[in-house]
């Protein structure tokens, strides 16, 4: 009886402790949707975000361009573009829904945070990819130092996914 007791006093300590964690988790997968995909850096500074560039030259003009006016302004079909490009559409999709599914375990304390971490880990790639080709546009590493194009969204995507969720993630690896 008092091993009952014991468990429930526990849970009951517990469970603050769980909605602290998935507030924090909420806050850190919301926060990723105003960390640029990509930085690339020289004179001009410009941040590739996942709703479009930012560009700021060195004479303090302030230029942007949002992600659907790229995509609206394409004189080229959508299978026509690098896939790089197209991949953009898919890091907005597994970000906004990661932010979704983090928000119901705030919420309504339904989450599955396998499925949370598993889209941001999407995400990450996604957001990888567009960086990618980006710097591939850059001739980073051929005309361009290393460091021009810098992945800030996949690094940091994937760094909450594997500090905030990574333990559900293991859990997938071994089930």
């Amino acid at each position: 009886m008092s091993e009952g007791l014991g468990s429930e006093t526990t849970s009951s300590r517990s469970e603050p402790v769980k909605h602290i964690s998935r507030l924090f988790g909420w806050l850190l997968v919301v926060a990723l949707l105003a960390v640029p995909v990509a930085v690339i850096s020289g004179d001009d500074l410009t941040v590739v975000s996942l709703w479009g560039f930012v560009s700021a030259s060195s004479s303090g003009i302030v230029d942007g361009y949002p992600v659907w006016a790229y995509f609206l302004d394409q004189p080229r079909p959508f299978g026509a573009l690098p896939a790089s490009i197209r991949a953009w559409p898919l890091a907005i999709g597994f970000h906004l829904f990661a932010a979704a599914s983090a928000t119901a375990g705030v919420a309504f304390g339904r989450e599955d945070r396998r499925v949370t971490g598993g889209l941001l880990t999407l995400a990450a790639a996604a957001s990888l990819w567009v960086s990618v080709g980006v710097a591939t546009r850059f001739g980073v590493g051929t005309t361009s130092g290393w460091l021009a194009v810098i992945p800030v969204g996949a690094l940091a995507t994937l760094a909450v996914a594997v500090v905030t969720y990574g333990r559900d993630l293991r859990g997938i690896a071994e089930a």
